[in-house]
C-alpha cells in the first residue's frame, strides 16, 4: 500500500482550527502509522491569510505547481467562504478534484463551498457551524441539515459542525479508514481528549 494523499484547501479568512485541526490529526496519522496519509496544502495563492492574521505559506498553489492527485479533499470553513464562494476558478477546481477523490470532507462553512461545487446530492444529510445555517443554506439546496450532530458521514462526504468539531471528525475517518486503535494510538501521542464518539441518532427535526 502507499499513504492517500490528503490536500487541505486554505484561503483568506479560514478559520484557523477548522484546517490546523484536521492537519494535526492527519500528519501525526502519517507519521504513526504506516501507509496512511500524506498531507498537503493548497491555495491560490502562495501566501493566505488566516482569521485573526495568521500567515500561512502552502504547499502548492493551485493553477501554477504539479499538484499530485489527490484521495481525499478537505474544505474547511470560516468567513473567508462567503467570498470563496463567489469564486468560480476555485469552485471549478473544488468540484473537479471533488469528484476524483475518494472522500470529500468540510468543516464548518466549508459545506457551502461543496455545496456550489455541486458536490453534495440530493438527499444528503449534512451540518455546519451552529451559527451558519441560515448562511450556507442558499449553496445547498438539495440536501437536509442536521443541527444536533457534531460530524455526518454520507459515505463519500462528510461534514462536521464548526471550529474544534473538525477534530473529531478528523479522528472519526482515521478509525474509518485505519481502525479504531489507529485513532488511539493518534489520540494519545497528541494527548486529546478523544471519546471515540460514532455520529449517533439525530434528535433534532432535519429541514
Amino acid at each position: 500500500m502507499s499513504k492517500k494523499v490528503l490536500g487541505i484547501l486554505i484561503f483568506d479568512e479560514v478559520e484557523v482550527l477548522d484546517f490546523c485541526g484536521p492537519f494535526e490529526v492527519f500528519s501525526i496519522t502519517g507519521v504513526l502509522i504506516e501507509d496512511s496519509f500524506e498531507v498537503v496544502t493548497l491555495a491560490q495563492k502562495p501566501q493566505i491569510v488566516a482569521r485573526n492574521g495568521l500567515t500561512v505559506v502552502p504547499k502548492y498553489i493551485i493553477g501554477t505547481d504539479a499538484i499530485p492527485k489527490l484521495d481525499i479533499l478537505l474544505v474547511p470553513g470560516g468567513l473567508g467562504t462567503i467570498t470563496e464562494a463567489k469564486n468560480e476558478s476555485l469552485i471549478s477546481w473544488i468540484k473537479t478534484v471533488g469528484e476524483s477523490a475518494d472522500f470529500v470532507l468540510s468543516v464548518c462553512t466549508g459545506v457551502a463551498l461543496l455545496g456550489k461545487a455541486g458536490l453534495l446530492l440530493e438527499g444528503m444529510v449534512v451540518t455546519t457551524h451552529h451559527l451558519a445555517f441560515d448562511r450556507v443554506r442558499p449553496a445547498c439546496p438539495n440536501v437536509k441539515f442536521c443541527k444536533c450532530r457534531r460530524f455526518i458521514d454520507n459515505g463519500k462526504v462528510l461534514t462536521s459542525a464548526g471550529i474544534s468539531a473538525g477534530i473529531d471528525l478528523s479522528f472519526y475517518f482515521v478509525k474509518k479508514r485505519l481502525g479504531l486503535e489507529a485513532a488511539r494510538k493518534v489520540a494519545k501521542h497528541m494527548e486529546y481528549d478523544w471519546k471515540d464518539e460514532d455520529m449517533g441518532n439525530c434528535s433534532c427535526q432535519l429541514d
